[in-house]
């Protein structure tokens, strides 16, 4: 149900346990997940066939299982937005703003998709002082937050039709 949320509806699933025949540092247990990700193959490990995307798309779908049986405080996605396109992004950002009412979710992403779905959004900078590189964190304001998902969308010269985009997606 999760992977089907996620654009993922005929992806299979499935956990591989195979007892160890003596305990080691990892467990008494080797645990494997098997995925086939389109329809007619067969379960293969998860780790050496899924794409960057569908990585990310699954691990959030197991956070989201997770959270819902045990609950999370804080659940932190680096660039969850890899390797998917723009309506798979807005179904992930629905995802992240579901597990955020259970938590604090943080969520790096250069998708308008997703930030735009966010209750606050934070610009990170780097700047040059004295040599060094600095990194700055503000939270943005309204017309600053339209601004930013207008420059994601867009580019480099902002339009009133960028920012017209960038509004109807907040």
């Amino acid at each position: 149900e999760q992977l089907r949320d996620l654009g993922m509806a005929k992806t299979r699933f499935q956990i591989r346990i195979t007892p160890e025949a003596k305990p080691t540092a990892a467990g008494m247990d080797e645990v494997e997940f098997l995925i086939s990700p389109n329809p007619g193959e067969p379960l293969r490990p998860m780790a050496s066939i899924a794409s960057g995307g569908e990585l990310s798309r699954i691990m959030l779908a197991l956070r989201s299982v997770l959270n819902e049986k045990y609950g999370v405080g804080v659940s932190i996605y680096d660039e969850i937005d890899t390797g998917i396109s723009g309506r798979t992004a807005r179904k992930v950002g629905i995802k992240l703003r579901r597990i955020a009412r259970c938590g604090q979710v943080i969520c790096v992403t250069h998708s308008a998709q997703i930030a735009s779905l966010a209750d606050a959004q934070y610009r990170i900078e780097k700047h040059e002082v004295d040599g060094r590189a600095e990194t700055s964190v503000r939270c943005l304001e309204p017309e600053e937050r339209v601004d930013e998902i207008a420059r994601i969308l867009g580019g480099l010269d902002l339009t009133d039709s960028q920012r017209a985009a960038a509004r109807e997606l907040i």
